[in-house]
Parts: C-alpha cells; structure tokens; sequence
C-alpha cells in the first residue's frame, strides 16, 4: 500500500486482494468524482471492450483523444507506480473510466460512481486466458514490479485440453487465485448479488457479440449518456472486433510492452470454443463443480449460448 487512507473519502472494501501483479490496497483513499465508471472484471471477459466502449460514448467519437491505457488506467496494477496512476486521472476533465480486475467486495463503494462488471462463459475465459500466456513478457513484468527473474522453464507447457481440465479441478482459494474457476465465481457471485444496485451494471460477453449497438445503447442509458443518433454508426463501429485490431497499438491494454504483440491480444475468439475442447463427461464434470458454487439464475445468465465472434 502506497499510503494511508485520506480522510473523507469512501473506502468501504471488505477484502484485499494482492498477486505479484496487482493490490487492490491501491484504491484505497481513492478521490472519487460525480459519475466515475469502475470496470470490474477477471481477465478475458471483455474488460478492454468495455473500456472502449465507455471511451467512444465519453468522447463521442472513434478519434480519440490518448491510448486507450492512458485515458483508462488499470489502478490496482503494480506495474506503475500509483501516485503516477492517481497523478494521471487527476488531471483528466472528462468523465472519468478505470480498469480493475477486483471484485466489488475488494473496492471501494462510492454512491457517486457507477461499476460495471462484465461476465463470460468461464470455459470460453479460460480458453481466452491459456493463449493470452503466451502473449505475455514475463520477463518484462517481473521487472516493473521488482520480481526475481525466472530461468527457463524445464517442463513443457500442457496443452490446452489439458490445461482447461486442471483449471476446472483447480481447489485454489477463490481470494488468492481470481483467475482460477473458484475466483472466476467469486467475483460474479458477489456482482450477481448487488445487480440490483442502481450503480451496478451486468455485462455479458455474449450480448456484446450478439448485439454490439444495442448493448451501447443500453450503457449509455444506465450511465446517463445521450449520443446525437447521427453519431451511432460511427461509435458502434469503432467498437468492433476488426476496428480494435486494425487500433491494436492504441487499444491493447500495453503501456508498459508487456505484451508480445499488441495484435494477438484480439486473438479472433469466439463462444463456444471451451465447451469443443472437452468431452461430454468432462463437461458434466464442470457444469457439477460450477453448480456448487453459484445460483442457478447467476448460471443461467453465464452459460447462455452465442455464435457470434468476439475479443480474446
């Protein structure tokens, strides 16, 4: 933690929630503003969509202004320091918009902000998450946040049937592994129960494929936005898959080279690729585990099917 909470502002976090890359400690005192925007989400679960969308609805056009990182900062990131972090969207006069991978119960709650949460078929995140390993610098990240180094690795990476198989048996603590199956549903649980909130909003992956312009109609409404019909086209547009690959450079959540190839992080996804990867009884053996750990209608809105192609 970078320092000590200011007085008068909100903190309200039950949970803190640290890895070698990120500490949720770092929104604590944060200065909130009248119609903030957090966007809590785990990895590859549309969070880089969502960002851009809230960008092309603040800013009403596809030009933007800065790189997507700079205009929407990953705060509880450790790669840069936070007094950079708060410096930076000090400064910002338009409406604000932060990335967070914690989940609601680990932020501060502020009445005067509004969270969004995006959701994904975890199979299909999972996926998603197994290729975007390889994109990374590792090497390049250890050294931001001050890690050891790391030699070679001496065992073969598995393959993708079965990494996602060890990925659903995964018993890791839902607080120290969000990225893992049980973390994946902690974060949802717990958005799930507040989605009533008026400040809370629910994002799927899949009706963001399915129906782009509808889905940015509907944020706009909830975040109180009026867009000149005229300018729809053009904002929907921009926030296609192909527009956000041709702007990979721009877009990608990379301002510090982390990735190897700002391109590939909009690997052409699509739903449904999880669930081709594995047999029946492997299926059923997911679908049991995830029955234990969330409500039927929290599931029912997650594994909804689609066949659209998306992010990741």
């Amino acid at each position: 933690m970078d320092g000590p909470t200011q007085p008068g502002f909100v903190t309200g976090a039950v949970n803190r929630y640290t890895s070698p890359d990120e500490d949720s400690a770092r929104w604590i005192g944060f200065p909130f503003r009248s119609g903030d925007i957090v966007i809590s989400s785990r990895s590859k679960t549309g969070t880089t969509w969502v960002q851009m969308i809230c960008a092309l609805l603040v800013f009403q056009t596809p030009d933007l202004p800065d790189s997507l990182s700079n205009l929407s900062p990953w705060v509880d990131w450790l790669i840069r320091p936070r007094s950079d972090v708060y410096a930076q969207l000090e400064a910002q006069r338009h409406r604000r918009f932060m990335k967070s991978h914690t989940p609601l119960d680990g932020l501060p709650l502020d009445p005067r902000a509004t969270y969004i949460v995006t959701g994904r078929h975890p199979l299909d995140m999972a996926v998603s998450l197994y290729h975007q390993g390889e994109n990374l610098n590792r090497e390049r990240i250890r050294e931001l946040t001050g890690q050891p180094g790391a030699g070679p690795s001496t065992h073969p990476r598995p393959s993708l049937h079965e990494w996602l198989l060890e990925w659903i048996d995964n018993e890791a603590d839902p607080k120290e592994s969000l990225d893992s199956l049980p973390g994946v549903m902690w974060h949802l649980n717990d958005a799930w129960r507040r989605r009533m909130e008026s400040n809370v909003i629910l994002v799927h992956y899949d009706d963001l494929m399915d129906d782009l312009g509808q889905e940015m109609h509907r944020l706009a409404a909830r975040l109180g936005i009026t867009v000149f019909e005229e300018r729809w086209p053009a904002l929907a547009e921009a926030a296609t898959f192909t527009e956000m690959r041709a702007r990979a450079a721009n877009v990608a959540p990379d301002p510090s080279g982390i990735l190897k190839s700002p391109s590939a992080f909009f690997r052409r996804g699509r739903s449904g690729e999880g669930v081709e990867v594995l047999s029946q009884q492997e299926l059923r053996q997911y679908h049991s585990r995830v029955a234990r750990m969330a409500p039927t209608d929290l599931l029912e809105w997650l594994h909804r099917e689609s066949s659209g192609a998306g992010l990741g």
